[in-house]
């Protein structure tokens, strides 16, 4: 099914929404490279809806920098934007390690992009697989503790596990976002609706009962629960 029958309620692309137009003008300010990849996104990929809100982005950008993040860990890379965002807020000795099941989104559409702009691709790992298996494997090298914050956008059913796994690895004082945590409005208006949404309901009680964070859920794109490692 085509990602356009989606859109309905994600803020990115409620263009006649006032209030939300004015926020994202005002808020959000994106690098050249930023605009490319949200651009050549939009209008070549089939399933375009997975693209990061650029106000979520900016938020994701606004936090690296207030923390001083050096390490992040990017669920979900799709084109590359999220992650090309995330390496301009990071200093020269700062990575992105983005993990996706597949790169044909990236290859076709995002490194091109991201290829002309070297001071910003020598600060992301691309890495394809299976997230859980890669950060399982950073969990192994004694990795845990040591990165500062980590975005999750991916596979919902995972998202329990994504969390879980970020939480292990970012530092106290780290910063988790989880994205679409109010999917559209159907985790509110229907949280049984299908297997997505549920694991949204899902990750959204383990994060606000999780006795190792603080968070908050806030309204902004379709929704983000945003973690503070104590």
């Amino acid at each position: 099914m085509d990602s356009r029958n989606y859109h309905q309620g994600k803020s990115f692309f409620e263009k006649d929404d006032p209030t939300v137009k004015y926020c994202v003008t005002k808020s959000v300010h994106e690098t050249e490279l930023d605009k490319k990849l949200k651009e050549e996104t939009l209008s070549k990929a089939e399933w375009y809806i997975m693209l990061g809100a650029p106000e979520v982005l900016q938020l994701g950008k606004n936090f690296i920098q207030l923390i001083g993040a050096k390490k992040v860990l990017d669920f979900g890379t799709f084109t590359g934007a999220s992650a090309a965002a995330f390496a301009s807020a990071l200093p020269e000795d700062g990575k992105v390690l983005t993990m996706d099941i597949s790169h044909d989104a990236l290859n076709s559409i995002g490194m091109p992009l991201i290829d002309q702009y070297p001071e910003i691709k020598k600060k992301i790992d691309f890495r394809k697989g299976p997230a859980l298996e890669i950060v399982d494997e950073l969990i192994k090298n004694g990795e845990s503790g040591k990165w500062d914050f980590a975005f999750i956008d991916a596979d919902k059913p995972n998202y329990p596990n994504y969390y879980n796994k970020a939480v292990e690895l970012v530092r106290s004082g780290g910063v988790i976002i989880v994205d679409n945590a109010l999917f559209f409005g159907t985790v509110v208006n229907e949280p049984d609706k299908d297997d997505l949404t549920r694991a949204i309901v899902k990750v959204n009680e383990i994060i606000a009962n999780d006795p190792r964070t603080n968070s908050m859920i806030f309204d902004i794109a379709d929704g983000i629960h945003l973690a503070f490692k104590k």
